[in-house]
């Protein structure tokens, strides 16, 4: 019997990954993909349509290579209801990651926001940038 690996990107990562699909974050989004189950929450997919959606990043990827992304990322994640409110981050709006962590018991989060990473281990779930999650987890 195997148990679920499940892992946490947060919206950056998410969001680099589909604007650079060479990038570090992409290629940590794939293995996480490949060796992790990756969840989400209603809040945390909500926020990343939100921000893919932006005109700003028209400049690095046309709306629709982002919508395909979104759509494709939404099919392969798992939605996880998350109940309880978490309040430890410095950046409330990261809290929402967190929340998300505890509910799932995720094995870590991948963020490069300095307001999780300096958290890193928070409540013993490893918070890890995309380099290091490459270079360091098997």
């Amino acid at each position: 019997m195997s148990f679920a690996r499940w892992v946490i990107l947060d919206t950056g990562i998410l969001v680099s990954a589909a604007i650079r699909p060479d990038s570090i974050p992409a290629l940590a989004l794939e293995k996480a993909m490949l060796d992790f189950d990756v969840c989400v929450s209603q809040e945390t997919l909500a926020e990343l349509e939100l921000v893919l959606g932006r005109s700003k990043f028209d400049r690095y990827a046309p709306k629709a290579q982002r919508e395909v992304f979104l759509s494709g990322f939404r099919e392969q994640a798992t939605m996880v209801n998350v109940s309880i409110i978490v309040t430890d981050c410095p950046d409330p709006k990261d809290n929402m990651f967190l929340a998300l962590a505890e509910t799932a018991m995720a094995e870590l989060i991948i963020s490069s926001d300095p307001h999780l990473t300096n958290m890193h281990p928070w409540r013993g779930i490893p918070i890890l940038p995309p380099a290091a999650f490459l270079v360091g987890i098997k």
